[in-house]
């Protein structure tokens, strides 16, 4: 599970998958909560922490949602019991279940320029909808591009306040093929100014200008991430 809070990835790990992090994965402080009690002094740079319990990790998204940590990166968090972690999170807010695409046409990628910075299509379920078919819906009403499902990419997370309720909005993305873009055009009601097709090296260009969960995304797609759903 990866929770983006503020813009920032909080990767919720297995002790197992914890051990297969790649070596290019380095940490600024690993901090075992068995050992050690949580601060805010401790959330700087890249911090991996180890056999977190459910009150350690509502702590934890305690002061993540309520101090600016400028020097805070990324956090690695190994419970010894992930799924009452998970748990636990998930009774902290209202869940909102969403789905996106990433869609391809000739190794191309349809990218949009929303509210200053380029995104993917994606938005909420209807009630009773299905993951795969809100995808392709989403695609096409903030588009105009209708496409077909390929397969999953990956599942992202990521805490908002709406009407003073804390939201934590779970997105399924899908690749999707193209399949008929004759009709492309930006949804303008949704803040959506662009549509353009871009190769992967302009892909790569724009995600400078995006969310941390876009370029998590892409990177999934790419091989250059692994999932942690």
């Amino acid at each position: 599970m990866i929770i983006f809070i503020k813009d920032r990835p909080i990767r919720i790990l297995s002790e197992k998958a914890a051990q297969k992090l790649p070596n290019r994965v380095t940490f600024d402080k690993i901090l075992d909560a068995h050992l050690e009690m949580l601060k805010v002094a401790n959330l700087r740079g890249h911090l991996l922490i180890l056999n977190a319990t459910p009150i350690t990790t509502e702590k934890l998204f305690h002061f993540l949602n309520n101090f600016e940590l400028p020097d805070l990166q990324s956090i690695y968090l190994v419970p010894k019991d992930r799924d009452a972690v998970e748990k636990r999170l998930k009774k902290m807010y209202t869940i909102v279940k969403a789905s996106g695409g990433i869609v391809t046409k000739d190794h191309q990628f349809l990218m949009m320029f929303r509210r200053g910075v380029w995104d993917l299509p994606k938005g909420k379920l209807d009630d009773g909808e299905k993951s795969k078919k809100a995808a392709q819906r989403e695609v096409e009403e903030e588009t105009g591009v209708k496409a077909e499902i390929v397969e999953k990419v990956c599942t992202t997370w990521h805490t908002y306040t709406q009407n003073n309720q804390r939201i934590l909005k779970r997105t399924k993305w899908y690749l999707m093929r193209n399949v008929d873009d004759s009709k492309i055009a930006p949804q303008h009601d949704e803040g959506i100014e662009q549509i353009v097709w871009m190769t992967e090296p302009e892909v790569r260009k724009s995600l400078a200008n995006s969310y941390s969960s876009i370029r998590y995304v892409i990177d999934c797609f790419l091989g250059q991430e692994v999932d942690v759903e």
